[in-house]
């Protein structure tokens, strides 16, 4: 796609989340490589229609999110592929490598209300969420929740909490608040945070993923000044964990990994829907084998459910 005189083009989806990544990623690359020129495309997924299902899968209908931006990586009229790699399959499409993760933001999720924390609600309180792994997860710390569907961007989902006075709270992830510099005080409302005991974030949750063609050395080398080696680290495991266990696609499966020193520790859970835990257990190991030690874990977890 690009040459000596035509920016290097990075494939983005255009919601104002996609974008502010996408921005971040230009940012990056720009003082990497100062003399060279670079830019993004938006591509409209099929994840960006509006007849997509309200309750998802953690990691959604496979593709969903993904797939146009990777046809257009394959057909070379985009250079780079930026995705949120929780939406990433982990099996990807022949040619194509995840080529870099820049250093991970806040992997947390977050409960947002009007003030009181989760465990302040009322017997019986209504929080939204569209997400299998969440649900779960809110089910399993307050089994008497009422949980409704939610869909739509960050802010239409604030937007539907201050709508709907018989709401008491929506789960959002860390990452996606401060990546588009939202200040919920501006909204009239509270963030509080969950410890991984309480919420498991999605495999990948946070980090940023680029994609390229295995065949462009060219770009492959530009990537790599701005890859983080312990983000890259934690995405192979967590990845390796969730692909052994996509057999069931609507399984809620939750992940996150921490390097540190060449030290990979990685927390691996699996859920009901209703909130019962299936599996849940850490492994720790030499980050370099990080793909192992996630579908080692895994297989730990097919064990354990048999």
């Amino acid at each position: 796609m690009s040459s000596a005189n035509q920016p290097i083009l990075l494939g983005t989806r255009g919601s104002a989340l996609a974008l502010a990544q996408a921005n971040m990623m230009l940012d990056l690359l720009r003082k990497a490589h100062p003399r060279l020129l670079f830019d993004y495309k938006i591509i409209k997924t099929s994840g960006d229609m509006k007849n997509r299902p309200a309750v998802l899968p953690d990691a959604g209908v496979k593709g969903l999110f993904t797939r146009e931006i990777e046809v257009a990586l394959t057909g070379r009229r985009v250079d780079v592929a930026v995705h949120s790699l929780k939406d990433l399959p982990t099996a990807l499409p022949a040619g194509l490598i995840l080529a870099a993760t820049p250093k991970r933001a806040d992997s947390r999720d977050v409960f947002i209300s009007r003030g009181p924390a989760l465990r302040e609600l009322p017997n019986g309180a209504t929080v939204a969420s569209g997400s299998l792994r969440r649900r779960g997860q809110l089910l399993g710390l307050r089994p008497d929740l009422k949980l409704v569907d939610i869909r739509g961007n960050v802010e239409t989902r604030l937007k539907k909490l201050q709508d709907n006075a018989d709401w008491h709270g929506i789960v959002l992830a860390a990452a996606g608040l401060a990546r588009l510099n939202l200040k919920l005080a501006d909204w009239g409302l509270v963030a509080h945070p969950f410890a991984f005991d309480e919420m498991l974030p999605a495999p990948c949750q946070a980090i940023i993923g680029l994609e390229a063609r295995a065949d462009d050395p060219r770009v492959l080398e530009l990537l790599r000044p701005i890859n983080h080696y312990a983000t890259f680290q934690s995405a192979l495991t967590e990845r390796a964990f969730a692909h052994v266990l996509e057999g069931g696609c609507r399984t809620p499966i939750a992940a996150c990994a921490e390097t540190a020193e060449n030290r990979l520790t990685l927390r691996g859970a699996v859920f009901t829907e209703d909130g019962r835990v299936r599996f849940r257990d850490r492994i720790a190991g030499d980050a370099r084998d990080a793909e192992k030690l996630g579908a080692e874990l895994a297989q730990r977890a097919k064990a354990v459910m048999k």
